[in-house]
């Protein structure tokens, strides 16, 4: 699974944002912003991936249990899926 192609994450004003580009930009209207983990989150996104990769990232990233990691990705990774924002 991976991000959709046509969304990018931007540092703006210090904020971590994401906004649509190009044809997604026709199909989302709007921003999403994102604290530190959900950027960090977003990042590892960016590739082919799955959750078993993403939560070892966090976890070797932060401080965090594996099973609270895993739980984090899975929430992070069903808000993008209801927003159609992923691809599996």
């Amino acid at each position: 699974m991976k991000i959709k192609d046509g969304f990018t994450l931007r540092n703006i004003a210090g904020s971590d944002i994401v906004v649509p580009v190009g044809n997604a930009s026709k199909i989302f209207n709007g921003m999403i912003t994102l604290n530190d983990s959900g950027a960090f989150l977003w990042s590892a996104l960016q590739k082919d991936t799955t959750i078993d990769e993403v939560v070892a990232k966090l976890t070797g990233e932060y401080e965090v249990s594996t099973e609270q990691a895993t739980a984090d990705v899975q929430k992070f990774v069903a808000m993008l899926r209801e927003n159609d924002l992923i691809d599996e």
